[in-house]
């Protein structure tokens, strides 16, 4: 009897040790200061009251600076393009020539005819000295001298137009005809396009229903007329052209069609990052407004209810705010209603900033808020 009662008494002794043990171990790491899961951290923006410029951002087209077709202008078969496709010319510079063989021919014919025109005048002009023609004679002669220069004028020309010239600089696309093709037959056949893209055209239109609101506005006096006329440019993913461009031409009519207002602006364009046909968005300023308040566009959110950003409020904890924009300025949302100045508005990280819960705020490393509406607001927090 005695002889099973001890294996079976160790093992429970065993058990409850290890049982203990576990538990002990299990207790110990519960009890660890900082075991929990720190705040999250986000990054926040200090709101602040100043004078904000509103900006508008419609689409456009871009166009080239100039254009111009490049025509046959005498009839032919061509013998030879003289550029590359898709390549730089200058003005001046020949693109086709075209078989000159007959124009050579007519030319050279002209200048015989000329010359003895020219024979002729000299000899009725001794005659007539010497009253041995009449004065009639002498000026059918003289006529003829005329004709014979038109005609050689004109045989110039079109020698010289056989070798087609590029009539301004700039980029050249494709050949319309191909060597061999006999052009200029009854009409200046269209051989190829250049169009100048250093400085480019943005064109633009802006509803006129905008334009008389803010004009209202400004007469009132609750926005102010802005001067300027620099203009952004926005390609299709939103990245921002690096070179300013001028607004230059506003129609001075509304479009029936479309009742809108067309505007025009130019861009420098050195690299030719900017091709006609382009769809762009053009950023421009339109009135200034004092004392508003403006937050990253990324800050404000929308829900069931509307609009809306999320603040650190007390204790570090995430409260929304429901607000309303009334505009842009540049990339930021000007805060109509909702917000008052000096709070911490959350710009990144929202995802981990739920309503009710604690984050460690951080500044926004490009945040521009007033050092003094900083330092007010780390203080707070100490």
């Amino acid at each position: 009897m005695t002889t099973l009662i001890k294996p079976i008494f160790f093992v429970l002794l065993f058990t409850s040790l290890a049982g203990c043990g576990n538990d002990d171990k299990s207790a110990g790491s519960q009890g660890m200061p900082g075991a929990g899961m720190p705040p999250p951290e986000v990054e926040v923006v200090t709101v602040g009251t100043g004078s904000v410029t509103i900006t508008q951002d419609l689409p456009g087209r871009l166009e080239a600076f100039r254009t111009a077709q490049v025509r046959a202008r005498v009839e032919g078969v061509i013998e030879k393009r003289l550029f590359r496709e898709g390549s730089n010319v200058k003005a001046g510079q020949s693109l086709f020539q075209i078989d000159s063989r007959i124009y050579k021919t007519t030319s050279e014919s002209a200048k015989a005819d000329l010359a003895v025109a020219n024979q002729n005048l000299e000899r009725f002009k001794s005659l007539l000295k010497q009253k041995l023609v009449s004065q009639q004679s002498y000026d059918l002669a003289e006529a003829k001298v005329k004709q014979a220069e038109t005609a050689l004028s004109h045989a110039a020309e079109d020698l010289e137009n056989a070798s087609v010239p590029a009539t301004i600089s700039g980029h050249i696309g494709r050949a319309l005809v191909t060597e061999g093709a006999f052009v200029g037959k009854g009409e200046a056949t269209l051989l190829a396009t250049i169009e100048q893209l250093d400085p480019i055209y943005a064109n633009f239109t802006q509803s006129s229903a905008d334009l008389l609101r803010l004009k209202q506005a400004i007469k009132a006096g609750t926005l102010k007329r802005n001067k300027s006329t620099k203009a952004e440019l926005l390609f299709e993913d939103g990245t921002v052209y690096p070179q300013n461009g001028r607004i230059f031409f506003t129609d001075m009519a509304v479009d029936p069609g479309t009742g809108s207002v067309s505007l025009r602006a130019e861009f420098p364009n050195p690299k030719r990052d900017l091709l006609p046909g382009m769809f762009v968005r053009i950023r421009f300023p339109e009135a200034v407004t004092e004392n508003a308040i403006r937050v990253p566009q990324r800050a404000v959110q929308i829900g069931p209810d509307g609009q809306f950003v999320l603040l650190v409020g007390a204790e570090n904890k995430v409260m929304p705010v429901p607000v309303q924009t009334g505009g842009m300025s540049g990339s930021d949302f000007i805060i109509s209603k909702g917000l008052k100045g000096g709070e911490q508005v959350i710009v990144n990280g929202l995802q981990k900033a739920r309503p009710g819960s604690p984050v460690t705020p951080v500044f926004l490393s490009d945040d521009k808020s007033p050092p003094l509406a900083k330092s007010a607001a780390t203080s707070s927090k100490l």
